[in-house]
């Protein structure tokens, strides 16, 4: 009797198959199954941001051995690297809309720069005399508008955003140059040295702390907040017999989220003045967490968000999903140049006013550069908020260090810009792997 030809065994039905198509958190029922899964996929090519990490790790460690008097992870110097790196890690928040999409918005340096010279030229005392919060209200609108009508370009006549971003680019460094002469200081109006209290507001926006016993309250309060969140929302999906991480997973989070904060608010809270005292939580660093937390809440807890990837991801299988394409790329461009506003009011606040010397191409390089190094495709479909904010650290990290070290900024360019092509370079090569592994197992 004939027996049938022994069949191959299914490939795509292994385990391991299943870890490494799969997010941990679909797979794993305890976190050892969560850190296995997390190792498959680190070697199918997906390493997330683990480069970056390990990068920060090596730039923090390398700069500390080799700074005059290792004075690199000095509270004063940490602090100080943060302010620095704040304009870069908000730029690269706003610069992952576009990223997300398969698109770029090479115009954000000088869109933002334009609602900064608004917010400054609109409180000053002298002239308009607006309060602080609706001259930042104003310049934030401006920006938005300015994304609104690129996005519509793009999105209706098909025109690429390089090109829309790049046109966009040089307009508004015309503007910002004519908003400059539209008030005092002779094109150069400033925030700082005045007794107006909306001026005073907006200069301490960067430079400004909070009391060192608020900082502990305030820190112990969001921890709470966000532990009490993460828990309730795994709990509620588990009760609803929906996917949800191991809860050693989400008690590790919060353990890491707590560590985190109790570090920032100690090294923060050390007197780094020379003379007299200077301690407490820098202001900006609420700011940019306030950024982080809206944006990645709707990035990947909303309808809006998932519509982003599926765009990225492949827009014609969105557009036949249902999904309307024009409308959510010129919000996702409206609200890049709002987030750019954001970074360079933060800018002004930093060196106490406006001038013609904004850098503004320097700006959009770095916020790319950022948003990369941090994990976010330049290829569209993936990427997060959170990878700005570790891609701006570590190329703040670079220059605060290099800067330490007296080189020049043509070295710092120099190394900045290998730091993005190895980026690039990772982020092809995990695709590549990703894409030559599923076909193995096809």
């Amino acid at each position: 009797m004939a027996t049938a030809p022994e069949q191959a065994p299914d490939l795509t039905a292994a385990p391991e198959a299943a870890e490494a198509e799969l997010p941990p958190e679909l797979v794993a029922q305890s976190f050892g199954e969560y850190a296995r899964a997390y190792v498959a996929r680190v070697r199918n090519g997906q390493s997330g941001v683990l480069p970056v990490v390990i990068g920060l790790v090596a730039v923090l460690v390398v700069f500390e051995v080799i700074s005059p008097h290792h004075v690199f992870l000095s509270a004063g110097n940490l602090v100080n690297l943060f302010q620095q790196s704040a304009v870069f890690i908000v730029l690269a928040m706003a610069e992952t809309f576009a990223l997300v999409l398969g698109e770029i918005d090479l115009s954000i340096g000088y869109v933002g720069a334009c609602g900064a010279v608004i917010t400054v030229q609109l409180v000053q005392p002298v002239t308009t005399a607006w309060p602080w919060w609706a001259a930042i209200l104003a310049g934030l609108a401006f920006c938005a508008a300015v994304g609104t009508v690129q996005g519509t370009i793009i999105s209706r006549l098909g025109i690429p955003s390089f090109i829309v971003t790049l046109a966009g680019f040089l307009i508004f460094n015309g503007v910002m140059l004519i908003l400059l002469l539209l008030g005092p200081f002779s094109g150069y109006p400033l925030i700082s040295g005045g007794n107006s209290p909306d001026t005073q507001v907006l200069f301490n926006l960067m430079s400004g702390t909070i009391d060192p016993t608020v900082s502990w309250i305030a820190m112990a309060v969001i921890v709470l907040g966000l532990a009490a969140i993460l828990w309730s929302a795994d709990q509620r999906r588990r009760r609803s017999g929906l996917v949800a991480p191991p809860p050693s997973l989400t008690v590790l989070k919060i353990v890491v989220i707590a560590i985190a904060g109790i570090v920032v608010v100690a090294i923060s809270n050390i007197n780094r003045a020379n003379f007299g005292v200077l301690a407490g939580v820098p202001w900006v660093v609420p700011i940019v967490l306030g950024v982080l937390g809206a944006w990645t809440v709707l990035l990947e807890r909303t309808k809006f968000g998932r519509s982003m990837y599926a765009i990225g991801g492949n827009p014609e299988a969105a557009r036949r999903a249902g999904i309307n394409l024009p409308v959510v790329r010129t919000i996702a461009f409206a609200l890049c140049s709002m987030t750019a506003g954001i970074g360079l009011i933060l800018y002004a606040s930093y060196i106490g006013g406006m001038s013609n010397n904004v850098q503004g191409g320097q700006f959009v390089l770095f916020a790319v550069a950022a948003a990369v190094i941090g994990g976010t495709s330049l290829f569209g479909g993936r990427g997060k908020v959170i990878h700005g904010v570790l891609g701006g650290l570590l190329i703040g990290a670079i220059d605060n260090g290099m800067y330490l070290q007296n080189y020049d900024v043509q070295r710092i360019f120099i190394v900045t810009g290998l730091v993005l092509l190895a980026a690039v370079s990772i982020d092809a090569l995990s695709r590549r792997s990703a894409a030559s592994g599923s076909a193995a197992r096809v």
